[in-house]
């Protein structure tokens, strides 16, 4: 058992109430991200009109995966010193720019800069390390871990929500019109970094611990097992993601179903990824948190394994994509809940960051390496078979993280 503690409730400002802040960062959330696992949905559409091949644009997709990871640290670092409202600013305005210049890119070159440069590190600036920390920094400590689940949410329900409007627009006004449209729809999150201003210059450190220079904190956290054990997880977690997010289209589209299956699935992706954060969110505060992500890891392995061997029809490919809803991002609350539980929030949108690093280093290998398997070998089998390798590999390595047990009263309240 560790011998570490609960972090002190944060000193700093709290000028709203706590479903104001949830709203505002759930909300931008909702934006960003649903925007950016909808673009699946584009992928053929930008094929067939630039002629550039699968593994070319699943290239651009791919690095955008591996930009928005590289973005968070920094972006978290510059949230704890300026304030999560400017960086929330900058990076809507981003995602706006480079979704609204994707269907005007006829290049590779082009394309990665429009969805991985732009797009991408504008979501990695509004993205889950600024939201997370900045939702910790206001809100008292009792609610965390639920918040954290609730804002995790947003970005389902905004998958939910943002998937078919992308495919209702891609039927009424074309694919390219309709990619500048979602583009602006990003624009409606801008109210939030007003919500949401504030750093953590007041924020006090967990009991006994000194305060440190961000440094200082990374290097502390670098050199801490539980913290790379975590962060090897997420890993995992992100190749997952960014492989359904970028080819789940696809793989409904080999099976020979029709395009609409292909938005409903990620429809119903979002909408029980919600289900999944919340109650992931209400679980880890009775549940052990590495407890919790090993058995979220184990269950993605079975169900990979049962969706291989199934019949593909529309039925299964939807309670395929409700059962992988349900572990989708469920593993975002329990995995910024031990980083906020081993080394406070002081510097939270910075270490969580990290994390997110490596979540989206897995994410560029999940999506460039199904669009480059496909290619290859004419179907998703061998991406399969590495994703559940990977998704036992993770369950295990979360039970040596080092996490106290939870006191008998937060285990029975």
């Amino acid at each position: 058992m560790s011998d570490r503690t609960e972090p002190q409730a944060p000193a700093g400002l709290r000028l709203w109430p706590v479903w104001v802040v949830l709203l505002a960062a759930a909300g931008s959330f909702a934006l960003t991200m649903g925007t950016r696992q909808s673009m699946g949905l584009f992928l053929s559409p930008l094929n067939t009109a630039t002629g550039l091949g699968l593994g070319s644009i699943s290239l651009a997709f791919a690095f955008g995966q591996l930009w928005w990871g590289l973005t968070q640290p920094f972006a978290g670092a510059m949230a704890d010193k300026v304030g999560a409202g400017r960086v929330l600013l900058v990076g809507a305005l981003l995602v706006a720019l480079g979704t609204w210049l994707t269907p005007m890119m006829t290049t590779t070159a082009g394309l990665i800069f429009a969805i991985g440069v732009l797009s991408a590190g504008g979501a990695g600036m509004a993205g889950p390390a600024v939201l997370m920390a900045a939702t910790t920094r206001l809100i008292p400590p009792e609610w965390r871990g639920l918040a954290t689940g609730v804002v995790n949410a947003g970005g389902s329900f905004g998958q939910f929500v943002m998937a078919p409007i992308a495919g209702a627009l891609m039927v009424g006004l074309g694919w390219a019109q309709a990619m500048q449209v979602m583009g602006l729809l990003v624009l409606i999150c801008l109210p939030a970094a007003y919500i949401l201003r504030g750093n953590s210059a007041h924020v006090a450190p967990p009991p006994g611990q000194k305060k440190q220079s961000t440094g200082e904190a990374v290097r502390t956290a670098l050199a801490d097992r539980s913290f790379r054990l975590l962060a090897a997880g997420f890993f995992v977690c992100g190749f997952h993601v960014a492989f359904l997010g970028t080819h789940l289209p696809g793989v409904i589209a080999s099976c020979g179903l029709p395009l609409q299956y292909g938005a409903w699935a990620l429809a119903v992706l979002g909408l029980f990824n919600i289900v999944g954060s919340v109650a992931m969110g209400w679980a880890v505060g009775r549940w052990r948190m590495k407890s919790l992500l090993s058995l979220v890891y184990a269950a993605r392995a079975l169900a990979v394994l049962a969706f291989v061997l199934a019949p593909k029809t529309g039925p299964v490919v939807l309670v395929f994509a409700a059962f992988m809803g349900l572990t989708f991002l469920s593993t975002v609350p329990p995995t910024a809940g031990l980083v906020a539980k081993f080394f406070g929030v002081s510097h939270m949108a910075t270490l969580f960051g990290l994390v997110m690093l490596t979540h989206q280093v897995g994410g560029f290998l999940g999506a460039w390496l199904g669009g480059k398997v496909f290619e290859a070998t004419g179907s998703f089998d061998i991406v399969w078979a590495i994703d559940i390798a990977l998704a036992v590999a993770a369950a295990l390595a979360h039970l040596p993280i080092r996490e106290a047990h939870l006191p008998p009263r937060a285990a029975t309240a």
